[in-house]
């Protein structure tokens, strides 16, 4: 058991994002085709976060060409270069998957001031 322990200190990062259910966020995405390596940017609206340690997730939604598009990132995944906050939401739930039968400008969350 201490060596999991030991090993799963080892793998977390030390300089976690810090970010809300609502915000707005870019998140940069390391992805490898081949030999090669790129970073590819994602940006959306958080709409949950999961679990604690080691295998804690975010989930982030955005509408592309009309369709929503989801995207679940591991926090400490060495693939997850970093989380941009450009935009803090201001809400009242924890989970936001509401956002996913709005349409347009009902599927907005507002800014908080």
């Amino acid at each position: 058991m201490e060596k999991i322990q030991a090993f799963v200190n080892e793998q977390l990062k030390t300089e976690v994002p810090q970010f809300n259910i609502g915000d707005s966020v870019k998140v940069y995405i390391r992805i490898t085709e081949g030999e090669k390596t790129r970073t590819q940017m994602f940006d959306g609206t958080v709409i949950a976060k999961h679990g604690g340690g080691i295998s804690e997730t975010f989930t982030v939604r955005r509408v592309s060409y009309g369709v929503g598009v989801e995207k679940t990132f591991p926090i400490h995944s060495p693939n997850v270069e970093k989380v941009e906050v450009y935009r803090v939401g201001k809400v009242r739930r924890a989970k936001l998957y509401y956002l996913r039968g709005r349409v347009g400008k009902a599927a907005k969350v507002k800014e908080k001031k």
